[in-house]
């Protein structure tokens, strides 16, 4: 697996898209593209913006793979394997909450939550595929950008940097769950004020 990583790093930008494009499906990758993307930032800081555009367009791509298979037969999947007390939980987070259980974990790499599972859910139960490609893109594209921008201006000090701050991404990622509930919550009492 370590030199299949280093292999995606000759590749630069290609490496970038595939390791994003593999993450997104689903499947498990040495590193993940949040580190590719860094460490391609600060090796080639020419090509820093490409590096996240292209692991954009593979994150997106390979989420839409695994959205469109769980489209095909993802409901049965759920009832079947997703049936435990975790699972379901998370299920109802989805069916309460939507697309904002998968922008949180697409926007903030901190967060210990099943991005797979999510989106899963939105394939299985019915979300409009472009609803779900903009929470992704909407998600995914700061994150990258911001990885890249990191990467180029602090160079091999990033990860570092990343470590030091690894508390105030938890706090800005609760903070910005918190706002998100408050606004369905808001939204909800209009609707049911409305009805």
């Amino acid at each position: 697996m370590k030199s299949f990583l280093e292999l995606l790093k000759t590749w630069g930008p290609l490496g970038a898209l595939l390791i994003a494009f593999i993450d997104g499906i689903g499947l498990p990758n040495p590193g993940g593209p949040d580190y590719l993307v860094l460490f391609l930032a600060w090796t080639h800081p020419e090509t820093a913006w490409l590096s996240a555009a292209l692991a954009t367009v593979g994150a997106l791509a390979g989420s839409l793979g695994l959205f469109w298979v769980a489209r095909k037969g993802g409901e049965k999947y759920l009832e079947r394997k997703a049936s435990g007390p975790r699972a379901m939980k998370f299920r109802g987070w989805f069916q309460r909450y939507g697309l904002i259980t998968v922008f949180i974990p697409a926007l903030v790499p901190v967060i210990p939550l099943p991005m797979k599972f999510f989106v899963i859910c939105a394939g299985a139960l019915g979300v409009h595929p472009a609803a779900f490609l903009g929470a992704m893109a909407a998600g995914k594209v700061p994150r990258f950008f911001f990885f890249a921008w990191l990467g180029k201006s602090l160079g091999e000090h990033s990860t570092q940097w990343l470590k030091d701050h690894r508390w105030h991404f938890l706090a800005a990622a609760a903070a910005l769950a918190l706002l998100l509930y408050l606004l369905v919550k808001l939204a909800d009492r209009r609707r049911s004020g409305t009805a």
